[in-house]
């Protein structure tokens, strides 16, 4: 299977799953679901398919395959992946199946089209793919910004309140970055010889303030993407408004374009400009930890307090990548996997009681854990996890982050970690508010809140606690991928780890 063309063939077959999906006839909703769900498991298949064919102590990148799109301008279809880009992938190909079975029902209330729904999950799917697997830096910025269409749709026709609003804040925010990165890519086009291959562009000499404005335009586009401080503001409403499987998908994979972004284009095609910016870049994170985390004990409304939660923790991502350690990096990179797994799984609960109650407002809520204890189990669980206790992946991830930052950066990593006692503040006050304490009498007459989890609930959960639980305890299969790009992306810019102290010589001597 070493020559199967797994990445174009993994960005297409959504693509065309969603065009079977949509033109199926509307009066037969059921049957887009299960064949956008049977779709969106071939894709998880071929994912696992080549997950297992990645070789990873062998070339850095892997799977590659190119096809000439405009031959003036040296734009090519070119597709590779290292193994930061296989984790995303392989997040993408679980959450997607996931997500559509979680909203096997979020359609019906916006009296538009079901097929065109899913159909729209398996676009977003398709130009994920494609934005991860890109190794030409035009094709990224194509599927960068068409990623947008899909979600912007989701959003704006079938969300909550605001969501005309939030999608249109959504929209312009990413596409005033990509008007920063596309001036970016067309002067690294000139700079570059006017090619747009990723491994010719990161052997390019470029002058040290050429080289920081291309730097800043990249970062600049990254930086909503993700978001980090201060270009967040959009994710509170975009979450807040989109259905909860797509705001699943949202911060759990979109978001990490940015971050993903940052490692693959910012560091290896611009080294000495991400050092000299990296001050600011660690001062953003650290701020976006502890602002973030703030704003999300103040929040009566649970989706926006997840979205909260979120950039508190891309802040923590934004710190592991620009500590340049390995150790940091690995974290970075871990942290973008369980972050997905656990936000997502976080939302695709809440999303689950606020759809029984109607209503996301902690307020509304009050003992609910006496109606529905097995959904209130999962979303204490769901909160540990995004709060990173011990035994649950994230906590792997912001332990490495952190003490990889703390041998380069002490106070950085001292002001982040006050973030993981914020972090225990906001999600332990939103479980004792929603779930536990004195039962809110409104509750009982809620038809909703007298279902507790069904089956196709359980299936969209079990997956996830088992990921979380098991990368909690067992982190190296991951790991073992991670860890050869991370040191290939580190040898880019010239960055190697500190060397260990004598007396921490000694003391591991003894």
């Amino acid at each position: 299977m070493s020559n199967f063309r797994f990445l174009s063939v993994l960005t297409v077959a959504p693509l065309v799953g969603a065009l079977v999906v949509a033109f199926l006839p509307r009066r037969r909703p059921e049957l887009a679901k299960q064949v956008a769900f049977v779709w969106s498991l071939l894709v998880l298949v071929l994912s696992v398919v080549m997950w297992v064919s990645f070789k990873a102590g062998g070339d850095r990148f892997q799977f590659r395959e190119s096809y000439t799109w405009i031959p003036n301008w040296g734009v090519s279809f070119t597709f590779a992946a290292d193994g930061i880009a296989l984790v995303m992938l392989m997040l993408i190909a679980v959450l997607v199946p996931l997500v559509i079975l979680a909203s096997w029902h979020d359609a019906e209330s916006s009296k538009r089209s079901i097929p065109v729904y899913f159909a729209l999950l398996l676009i977003l799917e398709s130009t994920m793919i494609g934005v991860f697997a890109a190794a030409d830096v035009f094709l990224f910025y194509v599927f960068f910004e068409v990623m947008l269409v899909p979600m912007y749709f989701l959003i704006g026709s079938y969300g909550g309140h605001q969501r005309q609003y939030a999608a249109v804040k959504f929209f312009l925010y990413s596409l005033v970055g990509g008007l920063f990165m596309l001036a970016a890519v067309i002067g690294l086009w000139v700079v570059g010889g006017k090619t747009f291959d990723w491994q010719a562009l990161s052997q390019v000499d470029i002058s040290t303030g050429t080289e920081r404005w291309l730097f800043l335009g990249f970062f600049l586009a990254f930086a909503i993407k993700a978001p980090f401080f201060p270009f967040h503001t959009w994710l509170p409403d975009a979450g807040g408004a989109a259905p909860a499987g797509a705001a699943a998908l949202l911060v759990g994979v979109l978001d990490k374009v940015g971050t993903f972004g940052i490692l693959r284009y910012c560091l290896p095609l611009f080294p000495e400009a991400s050092k000299w910016f990296a001050p600011w870049a660690l001062a953003l994170g650290v701020i976006g930890i502890i602002y973030a985390a703030l704003l999300a004990v103040g929040q009566n409304d649970l989706k926006r307090l997840v979205s909260y939660t979120s950039i508190a923790h891309f802040g923590f991502i934004g710190v592991g990548i620009f500590a340049f350690t390995t150790q940091a990096g690995t974290g970075a990179v871990l942290y973008m996997l369980n972050h997905g797994l656990a936000t997502g799984l976080l939302f695709l609960v809440v999303g689950m009681l606020v759809s029984r109650r109607g209503s996301a407002l902690i307020s509304d809520f009050g003992g609910a854990g006496k109606l529905v204890p097995v959904l209130a189990g999962v979303l204490f669980f769901a909160g540990l996890a995004s709060l990173a206790l011990p035994g649950t992946a994230p906590f792997i991830s912001e332990f490495l982050v952190l003490i990889g930052t703390f041998t380069v950066n002490k106070p950085v990593a001292v002001i982040a970690t006050l973030g993981i006692i914020l972090a225990a503040a906001y999600v332990l006050w939103m479980v004792q508010r929603t779930t536990q304490g004195t039962l809110n009498p409104a509750l009982t007459e809620v038809d909703g809140m007298r279902r507790d989890l069904n089956l196709r609930e359980k299936v969209v959960i079990a997956p996830l606690i088992a990921l979380i639980v098991l990368l909690g305890f067992y982190p190296k299969p991951v790991t073992d991928v991670i860890n050869p790009a991370v040191q290939a992306t580190m040898d880019d810019i010239g960055k190697t780890d500190p060397a260990p102290s004598v007396g921490t010589v000694q003391e591991a001597a003894k």
